[in-house]
């Protein structure tokens, strides 16, 4: 009895189990149930000049939405029996548009345009204004090679960015065209398939057992129907449907068959309005744009320091001419701007997403990779991702109260089991028997009533082969089952019962009870010789084969999993229990009232981090624990598959669509899974943190050339009156830009613990990083401008000569070009590692492109001799000098990462950990924290937002306010409304066979 588990809960009225045993209550409800229904009305105007307003829908005088009967919704809808003709379903498509959610096409050349708008290419395009405008100075011309050299080089980043994320892009379409639903429907009086996007309302459908119902639409034939809405209510089992009731779009046919007319399509639909809910503003932007925006505003900042300093140094100090200068700070604007930053982010999280969808998760929000690194706390559904979404029976827990044995109970139970057309409990009791064909083996069906929500069981009357007698076997409610029992039904019994039940219940299992009786005579509608109780079995839904073991790994990797269920609360205790979530769970009625008063936890905030889930939510709990968790300081993943939950998933940092979700769903997700199981987002995780390390080991990377840039030429300038060529430092930017494009498929190790972008860190180590190689470069122009050093070792000249022809000698701004090129570049391998370079093996990709660029670096100081620009060749052995010059600095690199993590880092470290001590102080002792905003929307931090959106996400409307899950007569009042609306829309634009 210990290996159980628990189930999803059925929680509609129709279910054949129960948990809880009073029998005038379950009569009351069965009374309720059948007392609810209404005589159908007529809509009370001339139906020919029907043209209702929105004042008028509700106007029960002229159109009772409750009631109003399926002749007068096909008079309204101008259709009949016998479906549209082509002709006139064209018209409607032009007038109703498409069946399926709006989705807004990225305009190709705009996109293209996007990666130049952002503040890091705006200075790019302004250096690119300055040298072929401002540049016309001292009798020279403007300066066409650095002008076609900058706007080449913005071009080629824009280029490969666009590629990339056209690329991921084209991805995600054709996932969603792969899942393109088909719908059977009735044109010129024949049946056909077609994509469910070219229904129209007033076309006739037709779905069966299996099919997802295409559109909202009234039903004209039903045979013992049963659709699915777990979508729009959270019910774990299905609700029958009868002539003239309504169905929703996107939910799915259980049992039976059915047929319809559309009342409504697209955006018009349930589920259409529930997506008008979700999305993201157009103002708003990601948690990677805010943290790129401040890597910006650092190299921004940093660059505009020292073009101030040149500005006041050169004209005012040295009394430089115009276009002198002018070149000096154009060195500062090309070389300082991380122009290729946007770029190589698109790339790193393109080919990231690439390499997730092999994991069976495809982003549709490309940011939402680097938010997934940093999640603390993933809030999971239970049904179908925690556990395996399919009823079982527990065999160990089979309660038996007659001579039957419990394989007896189960094969008799079997009997009462439909084998064809099967609910989801007929489905679980037969497939417990192991082999199917059992369940009507060695007996003749004589009769079958199959479960209705009226009389809550299901029943067969047989005929026994092996005797040739007629027995009968019911199964279903136990409340129902324990009346029918008249031969042995007694105090005892019952009490025994509802012991059984009540421990059930506590365990999270359903009871299921089962009845036999012997038939006197040969019709099999003669009466019995009085139901005997003979046994309860449990029903639970068994946790995945994985779960457990992917929450150890989710938890191993600093991930804390709460269950978010709409299941009772015993049901998801036990489910913790069992996975090791733990059992400290509560009602959803908390997040209203709050925690006890004299409780161990002081505040709502207080009560909701601490606890492992919460059982019995609705859509706007889900959305409530989300956006408290976030004020909390937490980054949230939210998973959910339903339209109701798009809300939730639209708020959380990472919203994530399971495994069979509903359009509306996927999108409001930033992650799509395309396999069940929770296991898929733990792979994401892990495969996020990849891509995190990859985008911070190029930031830090970025952050120090800015400096050793800015800061070294700087340096110079002051120093030595050195000119730098502006176009020798496009060629540098070219290069590297080439190289670390690769970063993108570079291999590095996860982080064990969720990822954070600690900018204070990073600047720290780029400014160690920049000011080092900044006196590498420093140390050799002085030695070769103040010694005779390399000319005594080696014998090196200048154009013959011991010494250079002055600090601006053309030889020696190529041996400055160099030994820049080669050092700088050669900086990624130290900040990629986190010991020593060599320690941690590089992808092929990035080692060959190192090499390559290495290569080219050391053919232009070979044999280039531009003539527009201040350069010559050198010769061999200053370029063997400039090699071992730079390996000699490199080598201590990793010692200054060392001395780093040993110093600043570590106080860096302890000072963050203090402020979350305090923090998580404050939330104890009920001082409200100030709210971690996901998506920052400053106008500065916008400027960098993520520039394409995968999946149209309609304008959102942040404070959910009213609940989707709606009452059977609202849903039908709704579906009437549509009707109506509908309605209006076609008088207003009648049919040529109308108005025939």
């Amino acid at each position: 009895m210990s290996n159980v588990a628990k189930e999803p809960g059925p929680q509609g009225e129709e279910s054949p189990i129960t948990q809880s045993p009073p029998d005038e209550k379950k009569k009351r409800e069965y009374k309720d149930f059948g007392h609810d229904e209404e005589k159908p009305t007529h809509a009370n105007v001339d139906m020919s000049l029907i043209e209702l307003k929105a004042e008028d829908l509700y106007d029960k005088e002229k159109v009772d939405l409750e009631t109003i009967v399926i002749d007068d919704v096909f008079k309204l809808l101008q259709c009949d029996e016998n479906g549209l003709d082509t002709q006139e379903a064209e018209r409607r498509i032009e007038l109703f548009g498409p069946n399926k959610l709006e989705q807004e096409e990225q305009n190709a050349f705009l996109q293209f345009l996007s990666f130049m708008w952002n503040p890091l290419s705006w200075v790019m395009e302004g250096a690119a204004l300055v040298a072929i405008v401002l540049s016309n100075g001292d009798g020279q011309p403007p300066d066409w090679e650095d002008f076609i050299g900058i706007v080449l080089l913005l071009f080629i980043n824009s280029a490969i960015g666009f590629y990339e994320e056209r690329n991921a892009g084209n991805a995600v379409k054709a996932l969603m065209d792969s899942l393109a639903p088909k719908a059977k429907v009735k044109r010129n009086g024949t049946w056909s398939e077609i994509e469910s996007a070219g229904l129209v309302p007033g076309d006739m459908i037709s779905f069966k057992i299996g099919d997802i119902v295409p559109a909202d639409c009234r039903l004209t034939e039903a045979i013992n129907v049963s659709i699915d809405q777990a979508a729009l209510t959270g019910e774990s089992l299905p609700q029958s449907k009868k002539l003239g009731d309504q169905c929703f779009s996107g939910s799915t046919c259980k049992q039976g068959e059915a047929e319809g007319v559309v009342i409504s399509t697209g955006a018009n639909t349930f589920f259409g309005r529930a997506a008008s809910l979700v999305g993201q503003d157009d103002d708003t932007t990601g948690h990677l744009q805010k943290i790129l925006a401040q890597i910006g505003s650092f190299c921004l900042v940093s660059i505009g320091i020292f073009v101030i300093a040149e500005i006041l140094v050169l004209y005012a100090g040295f009394r430089y001419t115009y276009r002198r200068g002018l070149n000096n700070i154009l060195v500062l604007l090309i070389g300082g701007i991380p122009i290729a930053m946007p770029t190589v982010l698109s790339v790193t999280l393109a080919v990231g997403a690439q390499q997730l969808a092999k994991h069976k998760a495809i982003v549709t929000r490309i940011t939402a990779i680097e938010e997934l690194a940093g999640v603390t706390i993933l809030c999971s559904d239970k049904t179908g991702t925690l556990t395996t979404n399919k009823l079982t029976i527990d065999r160990a827990t089979i309660r038996t109260y007659g001579p039957f044995s419990a394989d007896d109970v189960m094969l008799l139970a079997a009997y009462a089991s439909r084998t064809e057309n099967q609910d989801a409990i007929d489905s679980a009791v037969v497939q417990a028997l192991g082999d199917v064909s059992r369940a009507r083996a060695g007996i003749k069906l004589l009769d079958f009533k199959p479960f209705n929500p009226v009389d809550k069981r299901t029943e067969i009357t047989y005929r026994e082969e092996s005797s040739g007698k007629l027995k009968r076997v019911t199964k279903g409610m136990t409340g129902i089952i324990i009346e029918l029992c008249t031969r042995n039904k007694s105090e005892e019994l019952e009490n025994r019962l509802e012991a059984d039940v009540e421990e059930f219940a506590t365990r999270g299992l359903r009871a299921l009870a089962v009845a036999y009786e012997e038939v006197d005579g040969d019709e099999h509608e003669s009466e019995g010789n009085g139901f005997e109780l003979i046994g309860l079995l449990a029903i639970f839904d068994p946790p995945r084969e994985d779960t457990k073991q992917t929450i150890d790994d989710a938890l191993a990797l600093g991930v804390k999993v709460k269950m978010v269920t709409g299941d009772q609360l015993a049901i998801a205790k036990e489910t913790g229990r069992r996975l090791g979530l733990g059992d400290h769970m509560y009602p959803a009625k908390v997040l209203k009232d709050g925690p006890a008063p004299g409780g161990k936890h002081l505040s709502l905030d207080e009560m909701i981090l601490d606890a492992d889930g919460f059982a019995g939510v609705f859509p706007e709990h889900k959305y409530e624990i989300v956006k408290r968790l976030q004020g909390l300081g937490h980054l949230c993943a939210m998973t959910g598959d339903g339209a109701n939950d798009a809300p939730a998933l639209s708020r959380a940092n990472v919203g994530i669509a399971v495994e069979g979700a509903t359009d509306a769903a996927r999108g409001a997700a930033d992650i799509v899974l395309t396999e069940p199981g929770l296991s898929t987002i733990v792979h994401a995780i892990r495969g996020s943190r990849i891509i995190f390390q990859r985008m911070r080991n190029y930031s830090i990377y970025a952050c120090a050339v800015t400096i050793r840039i800015v800061v070294c030429f700087a340096i110079l300038a002051f120093a030595f009156k050195f000119d730098f060529p502006p176009f020798m430092v496009l060629i540098i930017a070219l290069l590297n830009d080439g190289t670390i494009m690769t970063l993108s498929v570079d291999r590095v190790l996860p982080s064990s613990t969720p990822d954070s972008w600690d900018l204070a860190e990073i600047f720290s180590y780029a400014v160690a990083y920049g000011i080092y190689l900044t006196a590498s470069t420093v140390a050799l122009v002085t030695i070769i401008l103040k010694t005779s050093f390399f000319y005594d070792k080696f014998g090196v000249t200048f154009n013959g000569n011991i010494y250079p022809a002055g600090s601006n000698d053309y030889q020696l701004h190529m041996i400055v070009y160099l030994q820049v090129a080669i050092i700088s570049q050669a900086l990624i391998f130290v900040t990629r590692s986190h010991g020593f370079f060599f320690m941690e093996r590089p992808s092929f990709a990035l080692m060959a492109a190192f090499c390559i660029a290495q290569l080219v670096s050391s053919i232009i100081a070979a044999y280039a001799n531009f003539g527009f620009t201040q350069i010559q060749a050198i010769s061999g052995a200053w370029i063997g000098i400039v090699w071992v010059w730079n390996i000699i600095w490199f080598a201590p690199l990793d010692w200054i990462k060392f001395a780093m993590k040993a110093t600043v880092i570590k106080r860096l470290r302890e000072k963050h950990a203090q402020a979350q001590a305090a923090q998580a102080e404050q939330a104890i002792s009920g001082v409200p924290i100030t709210r971690t905003q996901s998506r920052a929307a400053s106008i500065h931090e916008s400027m960098y937002s993520n520039r394409v959106s995968f999946i149209r996400r309609a304008a959102r409307k942040v404070g959910f306010g009213s609940k989707i899950t709606m009452k059977p007569e609202e849903l039908q009042r709704f579906s009437s409304i549509q009707a109506a609306r509908t309605g209006a829309t076609l008088a207003r634009n009648p049919s040529r066979t109308a108005a025939a």
